[in-house]
């Protein structure tokens, strides 16, 4: 996944992790109207993961979204977006994401667990991609992971759509959700 050249300072990242929002990307997109795509991301979120090389299935992760954090560079487009139509935030202000397996064939880390949206656990599985690790000029230690997954919204309760005079609907049934991950080992 990664197009740039990694870096792999560290042998073995094991150890337990900390999301660092301020270089982690949550995000999502969807098809609108047949004819672009729409994206997006969450701007509030906290996640940790343990991480065992040796033993993958020891390893665990766990996200919490902010779910009214999302941002789509639409303040319209956003405020449907909390609404009862999809997330209804005032009663699920959270999406969360909690592993259940961690599988590593050398390469792709498939991590699988019950993704939490709007009252709705689902299990989802998300191959994920090492993209780096190293010292930072903090002294901290630091991993890289990208991974991506599609879903369709329906499989949660987030059902609204509209129908198109030219045919098909407004928003595509398939959400594709992104993830660019920095995490610091803890001290």
């Amino acid at each position: 996944m990664a197009d740039f050249e990694s870096s792999n300072a560290i042998d073995d990242i094991t150890g337990d992790y900390t999301l660092d929002p301020s270089h982690t990307h949550l995000g999502f997109s969807a098809r609108h109207a047949m004819v672009t795509t729409v994206r997006g991301f969450f701007k509030e979120f906290e996640g940790t993961a343990h991480v065992d090389v040796a033993t993958p299935a020891n390893s665990k992760v766990s996200v919490k979204i902010t779910a009214n954090s999302i941002t789509t560079g639409n303040e319209q487009r956003d405020g449907h977006l909390l609404s009862g139509d999809f997330f209804e935030t005032e009663t699920n202000p959270f999406i969360t994401f909690e592993s259940t397996n961690v599988e590593f064939d050398g390469e792709t880390w498939n991590i699988t667990g019950d993704l939490t949206i709007k009252g709705v656990s689902h299990s989802v599985t998300i191959p994920f991609e090492q993209t780096g690790s190293a010292q930072d000029p903090f002294g901290n230690t630091r991993v890289g992971f990208e991974g991506a997954v599609a879903i369709n919204r329906s499989d949660w309760g987030l059902t609204f759509n509209a129908p198109l005079a030219t045919g098909g609907v407004l928003v595509s049934e398939k959400i594709k959700l992104d993830f660019d991950i920095s995490a610091i080992k803890n001290a």
